[in-house]
Parts: C-alpha cells; structure tokens; sequence
C-alpha cells in the first residue's frame, strides 16, 4: 500500500470506504487491522456481504470466530452464502450453537424470499403479561443482539402471531394493564416464501421500520426490516438499468466481477442484437429500387430509425419502471396503449414539422433535393409520424407480454426495443415514400 494508507493516525473507516474497492485482498486485511477495534466494528458491519465473505476470507484462521460471531443471523447467512460450498461449514462451525441453528433454517429459504432476508431475533411478548412485565422482559431481551425494539410482537404458546405493539405505546400504557389489552391486530406480514421485491412494496407502501414474516401456517419466524429493504431495493433498481442497457445483470461490482463473466453476460445480448440489426440490412436491400431510383431518400434513413428508437426506448423504460413501482398491473396495459399512442401521434407530428421544415429551409438555402423537395419533406414527415407511434407502441406493450409470458419486463431493453424498431422503422418509411413519390421520384 501506499505511504498514506499505512499511517495509522490517519486512517479510519471513512477512509477506509473510500479506497476498499482498489485494495489487493491482502492489502484490505493489512488496512482493516489498522482500525481501531470499535472503528473495525462499524466498518464490518458496513460491508456487503460480498465484501465481508471476501475479507473473512482472507483474515487469519484465528480472528474469524470473533468477527463471524459479531453478525446477526441473517447477515451471517448472508456471508456464508457468498463463500464457495466447501467452504461454508468451515465458516458455521466458527458460531456458537443456537446462531448455528439460525443461520442453517436461514439457509433452506432462497436468497431472494423474505425467510432469506429475515433475522430470526425479534422482540417477544406474551399476551397476559402485564406492561410491567413487558418491560422487564424486554430488558432482558435486549442484551440478545435483538434487530429492532421498534416493534414488539405478541406470540402465543404455538409461536402464531397475535398482535403488535411499539415501544412508545408500551410505555405510554398503564403499568397494570396487559399485553393483550395494549396490542394491535390489524397486522400487516409477509409469507416467508414470499419474493423479496414484493416485500419492499409492502414494507414501503405501509410505511414500517419492520415487518413479521410469517409461514404457511401463521407462525412467526423473524423479521425483515427497512435496512434490509434498502439493499434489496438497490440491488433490484441495479439489475434494472443493466437489463435495460442490454445486459444480463453482473450480480457483483463492477471492478469485482471477473472479465471472462463480464465477456459472457456482455456478449450474449450483443450478439443477439446484432443478429437482429442485420434485418436492417435485408430491409434495405428489399427497398433497394426505391432508394436507386431516389438516392435522396437514403439521407434520412438514420434519422427515420433513430427517431423510431429513440421513442420506444422512452416508452418502454417508463412502462419498466412504473411496472417496478407498482404504478402499473398487467390489467392496466389498455390504458397505457391508449396514452402511448396519443404522445406517439403528438410527439411523431412535432419531430416530423421539424424534419419538414428542416428540408424546406435547407433547400431554399441550398438546393440539394431537386425540385419534388416537398414531396420528400411529406415523405419524411409522415413517416416520422408512422415511425415514433410504431416505437412508442411497441415499447410500451413489450413489457406487459414479458411479464405475461414469466419474464422480467426490464428485458425489454432499450437496445432490444431500438433494434425491432430500426426494422420496422425502415418498412413504414419505405411504404410510405413509395405512395408518396409515386409517379415523381420512384
């Protein structure tokens, strides 16, 4: 490392943050032990899990146990599902035995379900407690590495949720009063097997710090809370904008990822797209007696398909994202055809006054077009019509047949929708020219 990373008054988590991603991995340890050890500790439990599986890899045999046991449940299930299968005993073996247990039932739930997000440790109440009760109880639940002591949550002798509870009603209450008489049953939880983006919608849209995870029998077995949704959220946000470039999501950073599985994920959907440009090509030679006989039109051929693209890009990155925000169902795809089309109609009239009156000016400046210009400009104004409401349309509706069909609605990239239309783009303009310029140019 350089002189400035190895001074240790200098160094602290901040600094740390700010240089982790171009550290070698032995220089990440020999960075880490410059912290002190309560800076070590906040900037651990910072990590991602990728970065904490990575440094737990490479730290002594002898540091691991008390670094592993600093993790709560979940994020120690986490870690351990980062770390190739031959290593991942070795790493729970390093628990005590109830984390153990808890993080194993952690690891039977996919990575992407709410049981994988949960933390089995939550607050706990019996409904004939008192509220005095409660409270010393609670004290002595809060020295257990407890998520959150936001929410309290009423259980019964079979672990099934009855009610719910905060803190600052708990304590508000009367001190004779019992749990039952205090608690709230209007619930709002989660399946444990439900996906983990449905649950940030039903976390965010109730506007919760946590929310109960229950099985498919009603029992109670953790919690997700906020924090938990706010690496989920970036982490689906993140996989939607590389789908929507024209990639399959990476699933780890960039500088991270290796350059073979980068060269993969890169080149599939590339190729892919550029097997379907080279209809562009067979397009054109279909057309290619038209554009013989008037070369002009070839000029605007770029700006006809850009034109094109560029509109169903727009439409079908908007439809994404509000399909992603929830903001649209699949039983709303007629009112989004109705609205695509009018701003396709609208905006394909305002691109195509501008590329009128761009050849009747141009001409009148230089004559370039010969003398049926006006018709050429038609031409191109009718077809920048055609063109922006073909793309608008169809980058709105693809999304809702993906997903009808069990596809991600993001993979309907803007590249893939660029390309389909650059296609069509070129049929309508060639149909349209070939009407127009019937019995002048062609």
């Amino acid at each position: 490392m350089t002189q400035a990373l190895v001074e240790e008054e200098q160094l602290n988590p901040a600094d740390l943050r700010t240089i982790w991603r171009i550290l070698t991995p032995d220089e990440r340890v020999e960075a880490f032990h410059l912290l002190a050890r309560d800076d070590a500790e906040e900037f651990f439990l910072g990590l991602s899990a990728a970065d904490l599986a990575s440094l737990m890899r490479a730290l002594p045999r002898n540091e691991r146990r008390s670094w592993m046991r600093l993790l709560a449940p979940d994020d120690a299930a986490d870690l351990v599902q980062e770390v190739p299968d031959d290593e991942r005993e070795g790493l729970l073996s390093l628990l005590d035995d109830p984390t153990r247990k808890e993080v194993t039932a952690l690891l039977a739930y996919k990575q992407d379900a709410a049981g994988g997000l949960m933390n089995p440790r939550y607050a706990r109440l019996r409904p004939d407690m008192t509220v005095d009760e409660a409270i010393g109880y609670l004290r002595r639940q809060a020295r257990t590495n407890l998520e959150t002591l936001s929410y309290l949550y009423v259980i019964d002798d079979q672990q099934r949720l009855l009610g719910v509870v905060s803190f600052r009603e708990l304590f508000a209450s009367p001190p004779e009063r019992t749990v039952r008489e205090v608690m709230r049953t209007d619930l709002v939880t989660v399946r444990d097997d439900q996906d983990q983006e449905e649950v940030s919608k039903v976390l965010t849209e109730n506007d919760l710090v946590a929310i109960p995870v229950l099985d498919a029998d009603g029992h109670m077995k953790g919690i997700v809370t906020f924090d938990d949704i706010v690496r989920v959220v970036e982490q689906e946000a993140t996989e939607d904008i590389q789908k929507l470039a024209g990639l399959e999501a990476l699933d780890e950073p960039y500088l991270d990822i290796a350059f073979s599985r980068m060269f993969r994920r890169r080149a599939g959907w590339l190729s892919a797209l550029f097997l379907g440009e080279m209809l562009t090509a067979s397009a054109m030679a279909y057309f290619e007696d038209e554009i013989a006989k008037a070369v002009v039109l070839a000029l605007f051929v770029p700006l006809i398909i850009s034109s094109g693209g560029n509109s169903g890009s727009q439409a079908s990155t908007l439809v994404v994202r509000a399909m992603s925000l929830g903001e649209v169902r699949l039983a709303d795809w007629w009112r989004v055809v109705r609205r695509e089309l009018a701003s396709g109609l609208a905006l394909g009239s305002v691109l195509g006054v501008i590329g009128f009156l761009r050849i009747v000016i141009w001409q009148a400046v230089s004559p370039l077009y010969g003398e049926h210009y006006l018709l050429v400009a038609v031409t191109v104004f009718m077809s920048l019509i055609g063109v922006v409401t073909f793309g608008t349309m169809a980058g709105s509706l693809l999304p809702f047949v993906l997903r009808r069909l069990g596809f991600d609605p993001a993979s309907a990239s803007a590249p893939f929708v660029a390309t389909l239309v650059d296609v069509t783009g070129l049929v309508i303009y060639f149909t349209v020219a070939s009407v127009i310029l019937a019995g002048a140019l062609l």
